[in-house]
């Protein structure tokens, strides 16, 4: 009775390196090395089922119907129903880990199916990549054209920068230029109204005007000379063409209003 005990779990550990399987008309397990299976067949609305297994050259194979045993052979002799019972604890023990394997097998289907809808998600998302792929080399090629024109503008803006620096030198220079003729014109303006100051001292004194508020006009060429419109004598004209030699220097011509024409 020890004896077989220990036979029947060696054939138990055996079995529990097989893959289980409960689909009618498969292979439930079968570890090569020993050949052992769980073959299952639906026949007339019942479930048969063959179990053998295989430890130390000894074969040990169960027959059941409707999960019920129906025959158990040891090498080949069947054993009679009577003995059954020196085997009721390893025969559970083997049904039971024949129960575990099928639970193992569903969850191995289970598992299939899980791996066969991540499979499919995974291929669909190497055709996203993919996809992604090409916009990213599409970007690439954009990204390069951006990057030639990012040049040609850097390019131009460093001429366009030297350009300016050119400028800003040449207005510079046109400032200090400005700034010199402005001083020239703010100079030219206070000699302006020092001649006209000290000619119209003058033609009052001479008495071509009565004051200095009478002088309207004041008009000198290289022939004659006005004051408010009428020409004066040629010794007036030449006495004030040798003290003023801006009279003799060509056309001159003073306004009331501050402007003066001419040298």
């Amino acid at each position: 009775m020890k004896t077989n005990y220990i036979w029947l779990m060696g054939i138990l550990l055996a079995s529990m390196t097989a893959t289980a399987q409960t689909s009618p008309g498969k292979t439930a397990y079968n570890d090569e090395s020993h050949n052992s299976y769980d073959h299952i067949n639906i026949t007339n609305g019942k479930r048969l089922e063959h179990i053998q297994m295989e430890w130390n050259n000894k074969t040990c194979k169960m027959e059941l119907v409707d999960n019920k045993m129906a025959d158990l052979y040891v090498n080949g002799e069947k054993i009679p129903a009577a003995e059954w019972g020196k085997y009721s604890e390893v025969i559970a023990a083997i049904r039971e880990q024949i129960r575990k394997n099928q639970e193992q097998a569903k969850k191995n289907q289970e598992q299939a199916v899980r791996n066969e809808i991540q499979a499919k998600k995974n291929q669909e998302q190497a055709v996203r990549n993919q996809e992604q792929a090409v916009k990213n080399q599409e970007q690439v090629k954009v990204n390069q054209v951006q990057n030639v024109h990012n040049e040609e503008q850097a390019k131009r803006n460093e001429e366009q920068s030297v350009h300016n620096q050119e400028q800003a030198k040449r207005n510079e220079e046109q400032s200090v230029l400005n700034q010199e003729q402005a001083k020239r014109n703010e100079e030219q303006a206070a000699e302006n109204e020092r001649f006209i100051k000290n000619l119209t001292e003058d033609l009052v004194h001479d008495k071509i005007i009565p004051d200095a508020n009478s002088l309207h006009q004041a008009t000198f060429n290289s022939h004659e000379m006005t004051v408010n419109g009428v020409k004066q004598q040629d010794a007036v004209f030449k006495r004030y063409k040798d003290k003023y030699p801006r009279i003799s220097e060509g056309e001159f011509t003073y306004s009331r209003d501050g402007v003066i024409e001419g040298k």
